[in-house]
């Protein structure tokens, strides 16, 4: 048995050896499913390739999108309305940093007399 898997071997050998050869005498057998599969990926391939390249011709052409009236308005009325909003809390923050200094006033004038009666 040990001499007959040896010479199996040594056969599997000088085969893999001939059909590592590829030349003319070479054959190739592709099933029809394996071609057409193979000529579906390559039309795939190419249509996407024109349609990419089409659609970026395309692109170029066409002139950039302009502000129109309509937009330009909304944002000026959206930052102005902004402004005033800011504007607001502004003044509102500075009365009642103004009603903080006279109550700061008043008690550093109780502390005062508080303290030049002692």
């Amino acid at each position: 048995m040990n001499q007959r898997v040896g010479v199996n071997t040594r056969l599997n050998k000088k085969n893999l050896k001939k059909m590592a050869k590829i030349g003319e005498d070479t054959n190739v057998t592709l099933d029809l499913k394996t071609i057409s599969m193979i000529v579906g990926f390559t039309i795939s391939i190419s249509s996407m390739y024109f349609v990419l390249k089409s659609d970026i011709a395309r692109a170029m052409e066409e002139p950039k999108p302009e502000i129109q009236k309509v937009e330009f308005e909304y944002k000026d009325k959206l930052v102005r309305s902004t402004i005033e909003k800011i504007e607001s809390d502004v003044s509102t923050v500075k009365e009642d940093v103004n009603e903080i200094k006279e109550s700061l006033q008043k008690m550093d004038e109780r502390l005062y007399q508080i303290s030049k009666n002692r």
